[in-house]
Formats: structure tokens, sequence, C-alpha cells
């Protein structure tokens, strides 16, 4: 400490006669402030650590940020381990004194510990339900898919597959058999999911410890069981379809379309093998990034799977129950292709289009042929191949007119069962009979609440006669992906361009701006997750995509199917912005709980008698009560000979003036002798840059007072105990500052107010932090709010974070530079010698109106007077 401490014995008189410990030597007292001094300053790091988590969680929660369960965790451990700092720093500096908050921090951590502990699976239930015994109302067993395909079966009398499920419970006992619950949860908390390669690396690693996991005998004999059964009803060794069916899956909300494995025409004896790949799809790169945007848990997912037998399609397709890109329009949609729907929900290729009106009879409205390119169909024995229909079978409808009503009367009957719009996959086999394979609420995209008004577009469309997909416009830079390695180097806020719109880019869809592909149609998988997300898409650009090259910035208006060279401001004129997905999901609520307990601020008044360890209920009082005992315990250093007073010098500018300065360390230039220090011998950065704002305006005195406004000030000043001092001491009416050479603590009372300012600023931009809390005056509630408030309207402009309870106002402002810091203190050293009595005048509208412009501009004058030093 540059010598200091070790000559406090001839600085301060009678210092040699120490009360701390009988006995103690000078070098013994100096050693003990200078541990107190290490503890302080470790206690002080830990507090500004914790604000900035606090403050980290606070904005996830009403930001845009995607986030998952391991950031919460993550966080609110590191904010945990912090906030225990500190209770361990207070212990050093006042041992056995605040034992309390030991206690208050298990209490708030266990609290904490139990919102965000991953929900245990029951143990009860069976594995393996057959279809027949399954409704919706076995959807927490069996997944929505699967419980809606036994609704239909079982309750609405639609033909579906006969088939079985393997339950969440037989997910869970999977798991747990092969000891992959904690591996897997280690690992999740391990990754940033946000990061493309962090996320492909850890599919990688989570689906080969599951697919190389056996399948318990127990589980093999009920398959085996449930394969037999299944047998009597469809046929010796006919094959099956294994489909996905997580928890959540084919929610109104999260259609998880496309983000998990469906396997087609399963032989017997891989549907051991096959189940446990759909299981491991549950951690596809897609799925985990689609449920981190949706702000889905991955403990509430459990995914179970759907034993079908396979349909051996002629034809098969998606029908929406109405227009999904055009909230109000309720005609029905019809897609269709030959063979299997695979092509038409992967998106490989445009189907036929068929648009049922709805009336006293359906008639089919219009009608849209295309020429078929590709077609799936099943093997005899096992597996499906890609065929190129030809001649007149490629160019004829997929479905006769009765077939295409008879799926629009099925799909209404659906409709009017649920309750709401369907979106319904189905095939025809070959000998005429229609088979439901999946239904779920249909997603609408939602209209504007402002309608759209059209812009002239003086630019030529580049790229025009694309098919809207989703919605919208944006601009951006083109980049191509045709790989996983191009997926992991896809840049934030990019345009996607993909040939073939697949699934599994839709981890992607978070990132980018807009979508275009050079194939697909609206009802494939790809289609469905971008409206969901609000990104617009335009598919189906055929060869014209070939002129997208990676770099060209491209304006996209997904609403005319059209893409624009360069910059079109008219065409983006209308852009909504897209809103977070992830508010009101369980994991934004669950943080919504944690928080309760982290950042509320109950402990306000440090005179209060309420101002105790054990009334601390968050994590915010305990670094509140911590922070403030800290600087308290400082100043009771060996206070039976006042060493704080005898070791502060008075600051001497001008004239001897009513603020004393405790160097803490290295605040001063040089040794200080006698009881002064002059302001040029303090080498303090907050201080110097704090005074310059104290002293840059003349105060011109309380503002004139109306005589209510004197009323109230007078009838405060006799009548409200808490404007009495509560410590009879020294420092009761005196101004502190504890100071080191880039750190600075105020304690100040002016008149019937109080304000501590402490501020880091030194050339290490993470480490810098200043925060400003002003509290009290002698006016009545309503008006001491009323001066918080426009103190508080002034400190936002400066971007600090301001909260305001009551008459207190506390602001913080972190991690900036050293000048912008040295900015924020002259403003504040400012407004703590200008807003002295404000509250009088509170209730006056012109004068607050006065004061606020002069406030400016002096605030104004202040800037640029230093700017040009």
């Amino acid at each position: 400490m540059k010598n200091l401490l070790l000559k406090l014995g001839s600085i301060i008189p009678g210092l040699k006669k120490t009360s701390s410990g009988p006995g103690l030597s000078q070098e013994e007292l100096t050693a003990e402030f200078r541990s107190r001094y290490h503890n302080f300053k470790l206690l002080l790091a830990a507090n500004n650590k914790a604000l900035e988590l606090m403050a980290e969680l606070e904005s996830a929660l009403v930001g845009d940020r995607v986030y998952g369960m391991s950031f919460i965790r993550g966080v609110c451990t590191s904010l945990g381990v912090n906030v225990f700092q500190m209770i361990n720093l207070m212990n050093e500096l006042a041992p056995e004194k605040y034992q309390v908050l030991f206690e208050r921090h298990q209490e708030i951590q266990k609290a904490i510990n139990q919102i965000l502990a991953p929900k245990l699976p029951s143990e009860q239930g069976e594995l393996i339900l057959d279809l027949d015994q399954v409704t919706k109302n076995e959807a927490h067993l069996v997944g929505n898919k699967m419980a809606n395909l036994g609704e239909v079966r079982n309750r609405i009398a639609i033909p579906t597959p006969p088939g079985f499920c393997l339950t969440a419970r037989a997910f869970h006992f999977f798991l747990s058999k092969n000891n992959l619950i904690a591996e897997i949860d280690r690992l999740l908390q391990s990754a940033v999911l946000e990061r493309m390669d962090d996320l492909f690396k850890l599919s990688s690693q989570i689906q080969q410890k599951i697919v190389k996991a056996p399948v318990p005998e127990e589980m093999t004999r009920q398959i085996e069981d449930a394969y037999a059964r299944l047998e009597k009803q469809a046929g010796k060794g006919v094959t099956v379809s294994l489909r996905s069916s997580a928890l959540g899956e084919d929610s109104a909300k999260a259609s998880f379309a496309g983000q998990y494995a469906s396997h087609l025409n399963v032989s017997p004896q891989h549907i051991l093998d096959t189940y446990k790949e759909v299981v491991a799809s549950k951690y596809t790169p897609q799925a985990m990034h689609y449920r981190l945007m949706r702000g889905i848990r991955d403990s509430d997912v459990a995914m179970c799977v759907g034993c079908l037998t396979m349909v051996d399609a002629k034809s098969g397709g998606v029908v929406y129950t109405a227009n999904p890109l055009k909230d109000g329009d309720d005609a029905i949609q019809i897609n269709a292709t030959l063979g299997l729907p695979r092509s038409v929900v992967d998106g490989r290729t445009q189907a036929d289009l068929f648009v049922v009106e709805r009336g006293e009879s359906l008639t089919i409205k219009e009608e849209s042929i295309v020429q078929k390119d590709t077609a799936y169909v099943c093997y005899p024995e096992e597996g499906i191949c890609r065929l190129t229909p030809t001649g007149d079978e490629a160019k004829a409808p997929s479905l006769t007119e009765k077939q295409v009503l008879d799926i629009a009367q099925k799909s209404l009957t659906m409709e009017k069962h649920y309750g709401s719009y369907q979106d319904v996959e189905w095939a025809y086999d070959h000998e005429g009979n229609l088979f439901i394979l999946q239904t779920r609420p249909l997603g609408q995209s939602e209209e504007p609440e402002k309608p759209k008004q059209e812009v002239p577009v003086k630019a030529e469309p580049w790229i025009k006669d694309g098919l809207k997909i989703s919605p919208g416009s944006a601009f951006g830079p083109v980049y191509w992906v045709r790989k996983n390695s191009d997926a992991m180097r896809f840049p934030d806020q990019a345009v996607l361009v993909v040939e073939q719109p697949s699934p599994r880019w839709a981890a992607l869809l978070g990132r980018a701006v807009a979508v275009l592909s050079g194939t697909g149609g609206m009802a494939g998988h790809l289609a469905t997750v971008a409206r969901e997300y609000r990104l617009p898409g335009v598919f189906n650009l055929k060869d014209e995509l070939d002129k997208l090259e990676n770099g060209i910035e491209i304006t996209v208006d997904a609403d005319q199917g059209r893409i624009f060279k360069g910059l079109v401001e008219e065409v983006l004129q209308n852009t909504e912005r897209r809103q977070s997905l992830i508010q009101g999901s369980p994991v934004h609520k669950t943080l919504e709980k944690a928080l309760k307990l982290i950042t509320p601020l109950n402990l306000l008044d440090p005179d209060s008698l309420a101002f105790k360890g054990a009334n601390c209920q968050t994590f915010h009082d305990l670094t509140r009560f911590c922070h403030e005992k800290s600087v308290q315990e400082m100043f009771n250093f060996n206070k039976e000979d006042q060493f704080a007073a005898k070791a502060s010098k008075q600051l001497h500018y001008k004239v001897p003036m009513q603020w004393w300065i405790i160097n803490l360390d290295d605040g001063f230039k040089e040794e200080v002798n006698g009881k002064y220090v002059k302001l040029d011998q303090i080498a303090c950065t907050p201080l110097l840059a704090l005074w310059e704002g104290m002293v840059a305006i003349p105060w011109q005195g309380p503002p004139a007072v109306s005589g209510k406004g004197f009323a109230s000030v007078m009838f405060q000043a006799t009548t409200n105990p808490a404007l009495a001092t509560p410590f009879k001491t020294s420092f009761s009416n005196k101004n502190y500052f504890m100071i080191s050479r880039y750190f600075m603590n105020l304690q100040s009372r002016f008149g019937f107010h109080f304000a501590t300012v402490e501020a880091m600023a030194g050339p290490r931009l993470m480490e810098n932090y200043l925060s400003f809390a002003f509290k009290g005056g002698a006016a009545d509630l309503k008006r001491k709010h009323a001066r918080v408030q426009f103190l508080a309207e002034i400190l936002d402009e400066l971007d600090f974070r301001v909260s305001i309870k009551e008459d207190t106002a506390q602001a913080r402002v972190e991690q900036i530079s050293l000048e912008d810091m040295e900015m924020r203190l002259r403003v504040v050293g400012y407004l703590l010698m200008h807003t002295r009595q404000l509250d009088m005048v509170m209730t006056d509208p012109k004068a607050v109106t006065h004061y606020r412009n002069k406030m400016n501009s002096d605030i104004e004058k202040i800037n640029r007077q230093f700017k040009s030093h």
C-alpha cells in the first residue's frame, strides 16, 4: 500500500494505543487492516459479479435472447457461488456476527434448486399400450401424435393403421437401465446449444450412446408380445412404421414438424434397433435447437414411439382444413402426390393441390396438377425406394374427385371433433382404402394488427414467381447450406438458401432472416417450422436459385414470392418485428419463478429497523445487505480509537470542505501529512470525475417553494422519525469517501436526503461499474417519489439500469470504457448537488419542466466542456 499503512502510527496520533486486541503491535494492526481491505475488495468483486448475473437473467426474461435450462442452471449456480462468497467474506470482516446469512442463503438456494431440478419420471405405468387402448386422454403416456391417432381410431371411428405404443415409461426405463439419464444431463449442461459446432458435436455424442445401448430384456419381451398381437390383426410378418410421438409434439403451438425421426416399412427383426434410432432422434441438432427456440425443457420431453402397420400407399399427402398462410380463409387445402406422403412432408417436391370449398355440400374450388418427378414406394420385404414417375402417370392427378371429397369430409369430421383447424397426414392404399396417419392442430400465420399498406416498388425483381410458404420480408446476405459443415458456419442474420427444404435445416431457422429453397411446397415440415418461427420463406424457385451466390445481399419479398438485388426499403416498410418464441414457454416460466427468489429487493433502507440479515428473502437482499454492512465494517475498524475518523483527511478545495476521505490504498498521489488533503494530491480517478461534476455548475440554491410544498416539508420534518439519523456517531453528519486508485465509495447526506455512489473506474473495461442510490427528502411521499422518477428519467437516457421503489432510486451501469465512466460520474456529481430540495416543487408541472430543461442544458454543457479538454 505504498507504505501508507506502515506509517499510520506517525500519521494518526494515538494509533499505537490500539484496542483491536491486547498486545497488538502497530505492524499487527497494519496487517489486520490490510487483510480487511483485501477481503473488502474481494467482496465488492463478488457483489459486482452477482449483480451482473442477476441483470443477465432479467435481460433474458424480458428480451429476445434464446436460452435453455443449461443457461438458467449455469447462471444460477454461478450466482449462488458469488453470493455465498460474499457471506464468507462478511464473516472474515466480522467473525460470527452475520451467521444468519449462511442460513438464509441455504434456504433460498434450496428453493431455487427445487424449481430448476429436472422433473423425475414416474416409475408407474405400462411400457406398452395397444393403439386400441389409446385416446387423447392418454397423451401424457404416449404423446400427442399417438393419442390423437387413437382418438381418431377409437372415438371418431375413422380408419388408422393398427399398432401399439411404446410409452414415456418405456423411454425412461430404457435410459435408466443403461445409466443414460445422468450422463445425458451432464453433456447437455456442459454444451452451449446456441453454438452450431457445440450443437452438432453434442448431438452426435448423445445419439451414439443411445443407439449403442441394449434394449432391456423386459422391454424386448413386451415388444415381441405386442408385435405378435399385431400379426393376428394384420398378418404374419407384417412390416411396420415406427413414428416418433414425443411428449409435447403435435401441440397447438409446437408442432415439432419433422424434427424427430420416423422410419417406414421396417421388418420385425429390426424393430428394436429402429426403436433406439427414433429415441436417439430426440437429440438431433434440429430437435434440440427447436426445443431451445420454443423454450421446452429437455426433461419434459419423453420420446414415446408408435409402431403401426405399414400402409403401402398408392397416394398420400397432407390436408389443411384452412389456409395456413391466411387467417380467416377456411377453404380446405389438400396436398397430394403419388406413393407415400414422404415427398410432401419432406418438401422434396411440389404436390398436386386441391382446394375444397365448404358449404351445404363440398365442392372443389380449385385444383393445380403438377408434373410428379418423385414418388416413394415400399419394397416388398423392407424399406422404401424413390422412383421417378413417367408418362401419363406423372401428369395425371394423384386423386380422383371422389377421393378428394372423401378426404375433405373426414378431415372436417376431425376438425369438428377437436374444435380447431387440423393438419392431417393421410394415405390411400392400392385397394382404395383411406388411412389417417396423423392429425394435429393447424398453425396459421397471424394477420398483422394493422393492415399492410401496398407500397409501390420501383425496383425490378431479380427472381420472381416463387411459392410463398411463410409471409413477410427481410434483407440480408445469401448463405448456401448443402452439408452439415456449411450449417456449422451459418452466420446470424443471413438468408438461408437450400436446394431442398429438408427438416434437418430447421436448426438454422432461428438464426436466419429468411429461407429460400429450389423445391418444396407449403405442406413440408420445414415450411411448417418457418411459419411457427414467423420467418419469411419462398420455395420452388427451381433453377432461378442458381443466380444466388454466397455473400450477395438481397431483399426477400415472401408475400409476392420474389427477390430483389440489394436493399429495397419499400419492400421492408411493412416488415413486422419477429417476436420471441420463448415468451410464455416452460423454460421462460421456470426462469420467471426462479427470479422471484433472486432479484426482488426487499431491504431498501439501511437505516430501517427491518434491515436485518434474518429478513433477507432473495439473493438480491443478501448482496444488498452484505454490501451495506461491509462498508460499515470498514468504518468500524478499530472504532474504539476512532480509526476511521483519525485516518480520514478533510478535503481542502479552496477552503476546507465538509467532505472526509479515507485512503484505502493508493488513492493519494503521495504521502499526505496533517489533517487536510488537497484535490491535486488525490489520485482516485472516480472521485476526481465525480467532483468535476459537483463543481462544474454552481448551485443556485433551493427552488422557490409553493405554500403547499413548504407545508409538506415542515410537516414531514416535524413528524417523520425516519428523517432523524438513527446512528448517533461522528459519521452521521459527515460525507465520507473511501478511495483507492480506481475505486470510490461515497456515503453522503444532503439535508434530508441520502446518497451512495460507488464506482470502479480504471483501464479494465470489464471491471468498471458505477452504482448510484438516492433516497429521502423532507416532502411527502408523493413528492419524493416524483423526484426519484425525475432522476431516473435522466439516468435512463445515460443507459443506467434504474429501479424505483417508493422514494428510493437505484441505478447501475457497468462494463463501459474509462472515458464513458468519467462522463457518467460527472453527471452523477452534478445531480448530487442540483437535485437538493427539488422534491418541494415536484407537484408543479411548470417548475418540473423548467428544471428538467435546465439540467439537460447543464449536462450538455458539462460534457462539451470536458470533451474539449
